[in-house]
C-alpha cells in the first residue's frame, strides 16, 4: 500500500483555469504520463523538483502556486 503524499496541490484548478486543459495535453507538455498526473493530483504521488517547476511552467506561474507543503508545528 502507498502512503500518501502530504503535499497537496491546485494542479486540477489551474487546468481547469487554463481553458479546461486535460490530464493528457498537461501529461505531454510535461513529459509525462497521464496516469502520473492522476497520481500527482490525487496526492498519491510526490513529483520530482524538476517535474513539479515544469508544471508550474506550463501554467506560469510560481512553484508556490501549484503545489502546498503543511508547515510542522513544534
Amino acid at each position: 500500500m502507498v502512503k500518501p503524499t502530504k503535499v497537496t496541490n491546485s494542479i486540477r484548478a489551474l487546468r481547469f483555469a487554463a481553458n479546461e486543459m486535460t490530464q493528457s495535453e498537461l501529461a505531454d507538455r510535461v513529459g509525462a504520463t497521464r496516469q502520473t498526473i492522476i497520481a500527482i493530483e490525487q496526492g498519491r504521488y510526490s513529483p520530482s523538483l524538476e517535474m513539479a517547476f515544469r508544471i508550474a511552467n506550463v501554467f506560469g506561474v510560481p512553484l508556490n502556486d501549484v503545489f502546498q507543503y503543511p508547515e510542522e508545528r513544534s
